[in-house]
């Protein structure tokens, strides 16, 4: 009776093992999606992240799973929740929300691989070594977004005229960002001293309301908003706030002209988050993020809201209709 008993549990348990095995074989990948913004807002941004796993077969539920983390526009979380990622051992984090979010996730490990879409250049901020071999765990995808404002100047002008006073909103704090901010912050004041009729900074949501007023009483007709994750965080209320002192403005995510802003001029952010998703597949089957260059867009996209046009007064040009990627009704 003892040995039939052995040999019924041997028997049990070696049926056992090929189960564990394959539940083992089967347990699928988990990225860290962490993202400064909150969720709603950024519903079509994971969308399009998970448009570029899918290029690369991995299907969330499926093939992958994603852990997200929102930091609700308070930048000050991101570390924790980073390492809160680290700590549930994903195979690979993906960050949104400017080099903050992808420092972030960097400081919380240097091993676990990091996918990234900034504005910045994050080579000369010190992030990665170069664009061409970035080096380290980190990759992704760089939107350049501030070199573009010369020529979101020159389509506001077209839209307001020549002579209309136009002020430039920027927000000065480089300390979040890397070495290279401070002189990309400088050069960028320098040329909105010499380009527009008023520099504004707004370094805090609180700052945000008095800039417009100061606008408003310094005669200014159009802003140009500078492109930077603080004022994405808060477009809404740029938008309510242009809209309250009737003041034509321009902005770079078409994220703004979509909540009511009047134009918006800058990379496809949905193509920048497709590719991040088509690196985060590429590296999870086993590529090294320190051998992929880091993208950049080729392309850059105009988007003309004519409802607010109208609401402001403004006929736009057939030049501007004609070349705009989309006019919003």
């Amino acid at each position: 009776m003892i040995r039939r008993d052995f040999i019924t549990i041997l028997a049990g348990a070696a049926a056992a093992w090929p189960l564990r095995s394959t539940a083992q074989v089967r347990s699928i990948p988990v990225i860290g999606f962490l993202h400064s913004q909150s969720s709603a807002p950024s519903d079509l941004d994971v969308a399009r992240f998970r448009e570029g796993l899918g290029e690369q077969g991995f299907v969330e539920g499926q093939s992958v799973k994603i852990e997200f983390r929102w930091g609700d526009n308070r930048l000050a979380t991101l570390s924790a929740l980073a390492a809160d990622l680290v700590q549930h051992r994903v195979a690979l984090i993906f960050t949104d929300g400017g080099l903050v979010a992808a420092r972030a996730a960097q400081s919380a490990s240097a091993t676990i691989p990091i996918v990234f879409v900034v504005g910045l250049d994050p080579a000369e901020n010190g992030f990665v070594a170069s664009l061409n071999r970035p080096g380290g765990n980190a990759t992704g995808v760089a939107n350049y977004s501030r070199e573009i404002a010369p020529k979101r100047l020159e389509l506001l002008r077209e839209l307001v005229g020549p002579t209309t006073k136009i002020a430039f909103l920027i927000n000065a704090d480089d300390t979040n960002f890397g070495p290279g901010a401070k002189r990309q912050v400088q050069d960028e004041k320098n040329w909105a001293l010499q380009h527009t009729d008023l520099v504004l900074d707004a370094r805090s949501e609180d700052q945000i309301a008095p800039s417009f007023a100061t606008a408003a009483k310094q005669g200014i007709g159009a802003l140009l908003v500078g492109s930077d994750p603080f004022f994405t965080n808060r477009r809404n209320l740029l938008v309510a706030l242009a809209a309250q002192h009737a003041l034509p403005t321009g902005y770079q995510p078409r994220e703004f002209a979509d909540a009511g802003g009047l134009m918006s001029y800058g990379p496809n952010r949905s193509a920048s988050l497709r590719q991040a998703g088509i690196y985060a597949g590429r590296i999870l089957k086993g590529a090294n993020p320190a051998e992929m260059p880091i993208w950049t867009p080729n392309k850059f996209e105009l988007v003309i809201n004519l409802k607010t046009a109208k609401t402001l007064g403004l006929t736009v040009p057939v030049s501007v209709l004609l070349s705009a990627d989309k006019i919003i009704r």
